[in-house]
This record gives structure tokens, C-alpha cells and sequence, in this order.
């Protein structure tokens, strides 16, 4: 959804700048480019193949993206059932910086999954195992507004599992995510109402989605959400950066070396995770 910088102006300010020709130089914050890995894998268990698809990108200024120039390769490797070389996803497009690649359904809902990135004869890792989730029992336009008349409310909900410890991710389309555990809800059906805060029109669709994470990917992307939502201004970094779970692993040697994620600046953005995904389109009225 949009978000919208508002900035006031006191008439004595318009005035004193009519008669300022001062020169105000900014000296804008930047850091070394660094790797950007979006590799979250949603799985329909309806379908017989998925889709995998990896975005990479890299952190040229302290407000754009673009993709890298000189990635080599991406693989996926199934830890459960080698069988050879990692899966090579395809680059779509020339210079997209995003690859993809079918992989069986049935694979990915059972077993452990390596991915690797190859970029400039460094190569980034982690693995991940599909995280198993509940499906949506319902997904209903409500009446209440939040803040403004033009708030349009969705009400979710669905029945969590009462056989183990679960957390889950929403997508809510135009990028919008909430996340939850089900501490004071385990094992009971949960409903709650989710606010748009641009004008919905009537006959509009929306694909919402309920997906099964892991503890630390719930953490992630709770900070991820708590950032986005911050007082950051124009010309301010969050105080952290968020770290995933996509390390350098080019100096690893498994003697010596085994693990090398206590370096600060040894790691890509991003996070890779599979997830079980169940989703509903909504109509609004």
C-alpha cells in the first residue's frame, strides 16, 4: 500500500526562503554494496510441480537495487535425495536477476533443500525444509474502519493446530505482511480483521495468503514489518540491519573453518525459506 511522506511548511519558513540563497550540502549515508537474496519458496500441495523462483539483487546506493552484474550461478540441492548436481534455475530474462526452476511438489514438502549463489567466485548458502500450515476457513469483507471512512476491513480466519508450536506469515497483496504465533490460540479457530488504508474499490480483487514459517524465520520478518513501519525519515537507516539466514560460506573449510557466521559482514540479505501456502481471493463489494 502507498505510504505518504507529509511535510509542513509554516508560512514565516515560505517567506525566510525568498530571501535564503544559502547552499545546504548533504552528505547522504551509503555503505559497500551488498548482496540482496529473496528465495521464499511457497508450495501449493495441490500441484504436482512448483514453480521455485529466487530473486537476486545487489545494494548499489542507499536508494535503489539492481541486479548483479556478475552472478554465476544459482543451484538448488536436495539434502534428502542428491542424485547428482544441484537443479540450475534459469535466469527469465537476461539481466532480471530473478531464476526459476520446476521442482516436484512432493520433494519439496518432504525433504531438506540447499540453495547456493554464486556471485564474483564467492558463493552464498543456506537450507531450508518446508514448514507445514493450516488453511484459511474463511476470508470475509468486513464493515469497520481503523482510522478513516476509507479503511476497508478483511476478516481471516482459521483453525490452528494443537500439535505443535506454530507461527505463520500473511501476505495481504501490495507487499503487505503480518505475522503471528499461536501462543494464546494453540490448538483453537482464531479470526481477525486486517485494515487497507487506501480507498478499495468496488469489484477490486485480492489474493490473501496464510503461510507456515519457522521461529526464526517469524522473527525475521517481525523485524523486517517493525522497520518498514518506523519513523525513518529520508535521510535516516534503521538501527539495525536485518540479518537472514544466507551466509558467505566461501572461506569454509569443515576442518579449520567450520563456521564462519560470527564475521559481521559475512552474509547476503534476503532469506531462504520453503513454506506450505494456502490462499483465497477475495472480491470486494
Amino acid at each position: 500500500m502507498k505510504r505518504t511522506l507529509i511535510l509542513l511548511i509554516t508560512t514565516s519558513f515560505l517567506l525566510g526562503l525568498a530571501s535564503c540563497e544559502d547552499v545546504i550540502e548533504v552528505d547522504l549515508p551509503s555503505e559497500d554494496p551488498r548482496l540482496i537474496i529473496d528465495a521464499l519458496i511457497r508450495v501449493d500441495s495441490t500441484q504436482t510441480s512448483t514453480l521455485v523462483t529466487v530473486k537476486v539483487s545487489e545494494t548499489n546506493s542507499f536508494f535503489e537495487t539492481v541486479p548483479p552484474a556478475n552472478l554465476q550461478q544459482v543451484t538448488m540441492s536436495n539434502l534428502d535425495n542428491p542424485g547428482g548436481k544441484g537443479q540450475v534455475l534459469l535466469e527469465e530474462e537476461p539481466g532480471s536477476g530473478i531464476y526459476s526452476r520446476l521442482f516436484p511438489t512432493n520433494q519439496l514438502l518432504t525433504d531438506r533443500w540447499f540453495l547456493q549463489v554464486d556471485f564474483e567466485d564467492t558463493f552464498y548458502v543456506a537450507n531450508a525444509k518446508l514448514i507445514p500450515t493450516v488453511p484459511l476457513d474463511s476470508v470475509e469483507q468486513g464493515d469497520g474502519i481503523l482510522f478513516d471512512e476509507n479503511d476497508t476491513e478483511v476478516i481471516i480466519t482459521f483453525t490452528d493446530s494443537d500439535e505443535r508450536d506454530d507461527f505463520y506469515l500473511f501476505d495481504f497483496d501490495f507487499a503487505n505482511f503480518l505475522v503471528t504465533e499461536d501462543e494464546f490460540y494453540q490448538g483453537q479457530q482464531f479470526s481477525f480483521s486486517y485494515f487497507y488504508d487506501d480507498q478499495i474499490e468496488p469489484g477490486d480483487q485480492v489474493e490473501i495468503s496464510i503461510m507456515g514459517v519457522d521461529e526464526s524465520f517469524y522473527n525475521y520478518m517481525n523485524k523486517l514489518i517493525e522497520q518498514s513501519e518506523g519513523p525513518f525519515g529520508p535521510f535516516e537507516t534503521p538501527a539495525i540491519t536485518v540479518r537472514g539466514n544466507i551466509i558467505n560460506a566461501s572461506e569454509i573449510d569443515n576442518n579449520n573453518n567450520s563456521n564462519n557466521t560470527d564475521n559481521p559482514d559475512n552474509f547476503a540479505l534476503g532469506y531462504f525459506a520453503i513454506v506450505h501456502e494456502f490462499k483465497e481471493v477475495i472480491v470486494f463489494e
